[in-house]
């Protein structure tokens, strides 16, 4: 593990020690969740999909020190963050793939665990891809916040056969300082989709 940024063998970093702009970042009790989801071994060949700040794909190559990540992200700015990302925590193992899925993924390594964490309105090829590349016990976990997403995803996996697929949502509140009182304040709930093939 990194000594300098994170000297923890527990995923869930905390969301203020990442790089984040104006780009949306899975927070960090979701991100511990959907990375149990997962079952990480360390030296998994990981895809994350709409790797955003790259968040997940750290804490990934964090966990999967003798492995590698391929983070897979469309936008200019998330690629920027997870360079700085990747700097920020020393994860070398972690390769960035700017551009979009399911074209990015050609060529790649086939995965052992693949997060989508957005899609692109691709949802359904990039499912079917993945399907097809990952070996028997390969695991696939989605994160949605939209319905649209969460219908798309279980309709996706049901599809391409999946199996032991869970669905569960979670719903994270923090306090925060409001006057003199500490308040919680919500945050969206988050469905995490996971299945093996």
């Amino acid at each position: 593990m990194n000594e300098k940024r994170w000297p923890y063998k527990t995923g869930g970093i905390p969301d203020d020690l990442f790089e984040r702009g104006r780009v949306p970042m899975t927070k960090s009790e979701v991100r511990a969740v959907t990375l149990a989801k997962a079952r990480l071994d360390d030296s998994h060949i990981i895809w994350d999909i709409g790797a955003g700040t790259g968040s997940i794909s750290v804490e990934a190559a964090l966990m999967a020190s003798h492995g590698e990540v391929y983070a897979v992200e469309k936008k200019p700015e998330a690629v920027e963050l997870i360079r700085k990302n990747m700097k920020q925590f020393d994860t070398p193992n972690i390769i960035v793939c700017a551009g979009t899925a399911p074209e990015a993924l050609v060529g790649l390594p086939a995965p052992d665990r693949v997060f989508v964490g957005g899609s692109g309105g691709n949802f359904r090829e990039i499912l079917g891809y993945v399907y097809e590349k990952l070996p028997s016990g390969g695991r696939v976990v989605i994160n949605a916040v939209a319905l649209e997403t969460l219908i798309n995803a279980a309709e996706a996996v049901e599809r391409y056969g999946f199996r032991a697929v869970e669905v569960s949502q979670i719903s994270v509140a923090r306090t925060a300082d409001v006057g003199r009182v500490r308040m919680f304040r919500s945050h969206n709930p988050v469905f995490i989709i996971s299945g093996e093939k």
